[in-house]
């Protein structure tokens, strides 16, 4: 069982894997195959099954260890033909040898390891349920015995382990968030938000905050690109530092907002950042190029962690505070005439999205709604976008559903939109809704229920960034996605958690009406917006450049 589980460890999944991290997957997939092993043969003992012994036996474990080796080398062969069927969907160089031996030793490594703590854990049960034999029956002994290893691994682990991590990480994302950057002063122009006449102060901003306020395209690249007149781009953003509560951070938000003129442009974008508080420039700066620099946006910071630990630490707070900021920001924008006022949409990427969708629901607006939303990269916990997935139209893919007209919500990818009957050109009702995700991307495409069952998206056809040779194994593919999950903004641009800024384009003409581009000039801006982008897809982490957000 350990050699069948680790050979199919090294099959391919969504992303390309280094020696490294398929040799800590094998490891840690060897250990649950041995493990399995191990339940089945205590379980056949203890029904008192015939057992095999003798020559009978020594024939047996003969054949057994051939076979595991066969499978073994015959595996690791293959495994470089595996990585580069997926390095060749995403334009990457192949891999002459992905370093068997070195991928072999790490697992064996990490398979000693957790053995060794599968046996420490073990013998813990004996000692206490040895101890409880004096007084209590053998069989409630060893229940209470497992019990109380159980207790005293989980509170090491959760207790100890955990929190002194979780401590560094908070005090060293902390730190990151608070260190100003030399390279970037705090804007002069009285309209920049963290100027001498802003409500909010440069060095509250965070680092994301201030990251997004300084950059962008300004009034003269846009009009250089488009040849058109265009107007400076508003943006606004609260740090987490900057008011006590969400709310009035909500408020300064809002405040901060009608100081800049936010409502006096033909779009207003609420924008849900990640959980460092980063804002993904390709989705900003691609709506502002398309729309002439005609744009406000907004968001507010509400953690230092990357998504990945702060789901550990707070998962509810992120929508908390969205809900905030949409509450303030639709309040006010409601009293406003409806033929003189900005339209309004919502924007996040990966837990951004998530929390974002939680900001409002569609009873509280119906009224008076808001035009629209841009969600990419949903990840996989995202409630909507769940329900809407699991109730596509029949036949359409998981990775890129229809629901029902498409006049409410539309899924794209790399490649534009699932073709809604009765056809791609079928009207929009009063709500545009759009999510942007790529088929390779596990932040969307992890699912828990992988452990015991095939995931929809793995079912024919395969989305086009997935490799053909995937296949689906219990328990092994859960490990691989959760590699993958820690990897996903390792992957090249327009693939994985990565969103290139060409695809958001299309996005946000679908999302925002835009209908005064040529093709030429939407291509030409597709070029200059998808050069080589220094940031990944969920912004940088002070120490975890491979995890998400």
């Amino acid at each position: 069982m350990g050699t069948l589980f680790f050979a199919a460890s090294l099959t391919p999944t969504l992303l390309p894997r280094t020696f490294l991290t398929q040799g800590v997957l094998s490891g840690c997939s060897l250990a649950a195959g041995y493990g399995i092993g191990v339940f089945g043969v205590w379980l056949w003992d203890y029904m008192e099954l015939v057992q095999l012994t003798g020559r009978f036996l020594r024939v047996v474990k003969l054949a057994a260890a051939t076979g595991c080796a066969i499978v073994a080398i015959i595996s690791l062969s293959q495994m470089a033909q595996w990585q580069n069927s997926i390095r060749e969907l995403m334009k990457l160089e192949p891999v002459d040898t992905v370093h068997p031996l070195e991928v072999s030793l790490i697992a064996l490594t990490v398979f000693a390891i957790l053995i060794a703590l599968a046996r420490l854990f073990r013998l813990t049960l004996r000692f206490v349920a040895t101890s409880v034999n004096r007084f209590l029956p053998g069989r409630v002994s060893n229940v209470i015995g497992v019990i109380a290893a159980v207790a005293l691994f989980w509170s090491v682990i959760n207790g100890v382990l955990f929190r002194a991590v979780l401590h560094v990480a908070e005090a060293s994302f902390r730190e990151y968030d608070a260190m100003i950057e030399l390279e970037t002063p705090p804007p002069t122009d009285p309209l920049k938000t963290g100027s001498n006449a802003s409500l909010l102060a440069w060095d509250k901003l965070g680092r994301a905050g201030r990251e997004f306020i300084s950059s962008g395209p300004t009034r003269e690249d846009i009009s250089t690109l488009s040849g058109r007149r265009a107007l400076e781009p508003i943006r606004a953003y609260v740090g987490l530092r900057s008011a006590a509560t969400p709310e009035r951070r909500a408020k300064l938000a809002l405040e901060e907002l009608k100081r800049v003129g936010g409502f006096e442009r033909s779009v207003l974008i609420v924008v849900t950042p990640t959980g460092t508080g980063w804002v993904d420039p390709a989705a900003i700066d691609s709506v502002e190029y398309l729309h002439d620099g005609d744009v406000a946006s907004v968001a507010l910071q509400y953690s230092y962690l990357a998504s990945w630990l702060y789901l550990l630490v707070d998962p509810g707070y992120g929508a908390e505070v969205a809900r905030a900021v949409f509450k303030e920001i639709y309040g006010y924008w409601t009293t406003l005439p409806r033929g003189n006022r900005p339209r309004l949409y919502l924007h996040g990427i990966s837990l951004g999205a998530t929390n974002s969708e939680q900001s409002t629901d569609l009873i509280e607006v119906m009224g008076d709604p808001f035009d629209g939303a841009l969600w990419s990269g949903p990840p996989y916990s995202s409630r909507l976008w769940r329900w809407l997935t699991d109730h596509r139209n029949p036949g359409s893919p998981a990775w890129l559903p229809r629901f029902r007209d498409g006049s409410f919500v539309r899924f794209m990818n790399q490649h534009g939109e699932a073709a809604e009957p009765p056809g791609p050109n079928a009207p929009w009702g009063p709500v545009r809704i759009v999510y942007l995700q790529y088929a390779s991307d596990p932040a969307t495409f992890f699912d828990y229920r992988s452990l015991y069952r095939e995931p929809d998206w793995m079912q024919p056809p395969r989305g086009p960034d997935v490799s053909p040779q995937l296949r689906w194994y219990p328990v092994v593919t859960l490990f691989q996605l959760m590699l993958d999950m820690f990897m996903a903004t390792e992957a090249p641009i327009g693939y994985g958690h990565v969103y290139d800024p060409a695809h958001y384009i299309d996005a946000w003409i679908e999302v925002t009406d835009v209908r005064d581009w040529a093709l030429e000039g939407i291509t030409r801006l597709k070029q200059h917006l998808s050069k080589p982008q220094s940031a990944a897809a969920i912004g940088p982490t002070p120490s975890a450049a491979g995890t998400l957000e």
